[in-house]
């Protein structure tokens, strides 16, 4: 008998539109969930569920504890306030009360519970923001923003990020024109871009396995190893987990 693919959290993105559907849908990359796949895991799109954006921290721990790990996906904007600014910069998109709250609590949740954890572009802005960290809201404009972009990324020798790829640089695809401005409490940062943005987060602390990218190693997992093997190891971590 086959055993059962340990079961790893997605929670899903709100969208206005979605191809046959006749309502506001929610949504999940389908390369992100096919990365998870190919590693082992079974992905489960979870409901958001934060009525009028309020946390609810015990209700959606309960809602995790029944998965084997959680992959944060990428997404809008957090609201500038999640991180204590109340001043909104014009580029600032696609932010959405619910899913922040929820998001917020997934982070605190997973990290809380040692639940294996995955994050990506936004869910690295996430966990940054969960742990006291802030953004910044706009890296400069066209030119300067790491929109349909693919780049060399340094990796800290030694670091978890670095020990799975197999290198000490890596080439990332990226869709961001935010990122980690101040760093959240026991975030270590394990990977950088040229011009010194952060990349890549890990806690040497957490009570489970944890790694933050701030690229999207989904677009490239299916003809690149290297990113494969972040999907793989999340997975690995879940079966151990279980």
């Amino acid at each position: 008998m086959t055993a059962a693919r340990p079961l790893v959290a997605v929670p899903a993105r709100f969208s206005a539109t979605a191809s046959a559907l006749r309502h506001a849908a929610e949504t999940s990359a389908r390369a992100l969930m096919e990365a998870v796949w190919r590693a082992g895991g079974e992905p489960v799109a979870l409901h958001p569920h934060a009525p009028g954006g309020r946390c609810d921290p015990a209700g959606t721990a309960a809602r995790l504890s029944r998965f084997d790990a959680l992959l944060l996906p990428g997404g809008g904007d957090l609201a500038p306030h999640r991180y204590g600014v109340q001043q909104t910069h014009p580029s600032v998109y696609d932010v959405d009360e619910e899913q922040d709250a929820f998001d917020l609590d997934a982070a605190r949740g997973a990290l809380a519970l040692g639940l294996p954890l995955l994050a990506v572009c936004r869910g690295l802005q996430v966990v940054n923001t969960a742990r006291g960290g802030t953004l910044h809201q706009d890296m400069g404009g066209p030119g300067r923003e790491h929109r349909h972009l693919t780049h060399p990324v340094s990796l800290a020798p030694g670091s978890a990020v670095a020990d799975l790829t197999g290198t000490g640089s890596i080439e990332a695809s990226c869709y961001h024109h935010q990122h980690v401005a101040r760093l959240g409490a026991g975030l270590e940062v394990t990977a950088r871009a040229a011009d010194g943005t952060v990349e890549a987060v890990e806690a040497p602390g957490a009570r489970g396995w944890f790694l933050g990218v701030q690229w999207h190693p989904e677009d490239t997992a299916g003809e690149d190893p290297a990113q494969q093997r972040l999907f793989e190891a999340l997975v690995s971590a879940a079966r151990a987990r279980r």
